[in-house]
């Protein structure tokens, strides 16, 4: 066992009898798995033995079981201290790997906020059921994954891009405090994994906004620009799950009636908050569900709050921008209008306007005269993005 590292707590995970299965080696993907991979090339795929990454998906389990447990052992007591979000534990475990635990506590405070019970959270992440994975059509080289009942989204992210969400974890949390119904996604943990004395990869764990699945017929990724920005549509009928994108959404408008104030001040709220952070290039994720009559307008004073478990009230006029939780899972991004209910968030918040990305905005300038493109200022990225809504809501 390796020494731990200052600040940090080595722990040897014992087998856990509950959902200890043995971490299958895995054969390189099969005859059966190569032939499906090739014909659908983006929709949800069960991890099951064979397919190339179930032998880590099993040690993210596995892993993500024991640390839970530790949270559950140790609950964090008293008032949330620094320490809480610079905190590591290195959890060695006998089948050969060691799963990392960052900003443990702060975590699992946030997901106590937000209602979870990290009895619940344990036993959907950990070994009861396969991963699903996620082929998506974005152009990141990550891995997606979700939890077996498409709750709890998995993604691989630079040892970069942990650094910023962490960096910024802090006021991340304080958003969320004062802004109790903002539309940026839950992040619920992060976590680094390493097989033998290999290099460690990293994932974090979020709420999915797209939640619950049944039903839901369009799913979007947005980005208020036009480069890169169309995904060709499968076929009607098909089974295939299949995230569209900006230039797919034309003709169409978000009907929210009553909500779209709402909607468009927290839009304001939450870029501005990204911008601040000088970040750029997150989407808002839009779904569509036809509602069935006996759900149109059906909401419940007496659960209005019941999502946030009692958030205290800010004071300011800004942390007002509160609203009707529809009484359904998931009810903190979900928006029903008056025939659809719709599925709203905003993700992929780890991209900083650095020096790249401002080299990569004046290269794009050069070879894309004329269009409109992701990488532009914090600024101009949060104003644009809140016009493409008011533009397509009503």
């Amino acid at each position: 066992m390796a020494a731990p590292s200052p600040g940090s707590r080595e722990i040897l995970a014992s087998s856990l009898e509950a959902g200890n299965r043995a971490v299958a080696s895995g054969n390189p993907r099969g005859l059966l798995w190569r032939l499906r991979d090739k014909q659908n090339r983006v929709g949800l795929f069960e991890i099951s033995p064979g397919h190339e990454l179930h032998r880590m998906t099993r040690m993210m389990q596995e892993g993500l079981w024991a640390a839970t447990q530790v949270s559950m052992d140790n609950p964090p007591k008293g008032p949330p201290t620094q320490k809480d979000f610079s905190e590591v534990m290195t959890q060695v475990h006998e089948e050969g790997f060691e799963l990392g635990t960052l900003a443990g506590p702060a975590f699992a405070r946030l997901r106590r906020y937000l209602g979870l019970t990290e009895e619940d959270y344990q036993a959907t992440l950990g070994p009861g059921g396969p991963y699903l994975q996620f082929r998506s059509t974005s152009k990141s080289k990550a891995s997606f994954f979700l939890s077996h009942d498409q709750r709890f989204f998995l993604k691989t992210q630079r040892r970069q891009e942990v650094q910023v969400l962490l960096a910024h974890l802090p006021r991340y949390v304080q958003h969320l405090l004062r802004h109790p119904h903002t539309l940026l996604a839950r992040l619920l943990g992060v976590h680094s994994l390493r097989v033998a004395h290999g290099k460690k990869r990293y994932f974090i764990i979020m709420q999915s906004v797209f939640y619950p699945v049944s039903r839901i017929s369009e799913r979007y990724d947005i980005k208020a620009c036009e480069l890169s920005r169309w995904v060709e549509p499968v076929p009607e009928g098909s089974p295939l799950l299949l995230v569209l994108k900006d230039l797919n959404f034309e003709g169409k408008t978000i009907r929210l009636g009553p909500q779209r104030n709402w909607f468009l001040r927290q839009m304001e709220l939450d870029t501005a908050f990204l911008r601040d952070l000088n970040m750029l290039d997150y989407s808002l994720l839009v779904a569509f569900q036809l509602l069935h009559e006996d759900e149109k307008d059906r909401y419940s004073i007496f659960r209005t709050f019941r999502s946030v478990h009692g958030a205290p009230n800010s004071g300011g006029p800004e942390g007002q921008n509160r609203r009707l939780l529809p009484d359904v899972p998931n009810a903190l991004h979900i928006l029903d209008g008056p025939d659809q209910r719709y599925f709203l968030g905003l993700v992929d918040l780890t991209t900083v306007y650095g020096f790249r990305k401002r080299l990569e905005q004046l290269w794009k300038m050069m070879r894309y005269p004329g269009q409109s493109f992701s990488t532009v200022s914090p600024a101009r990225y949060a104003r644009r993005l809140c016009q493409w809504v008011e533009t397509h809501t009503e």
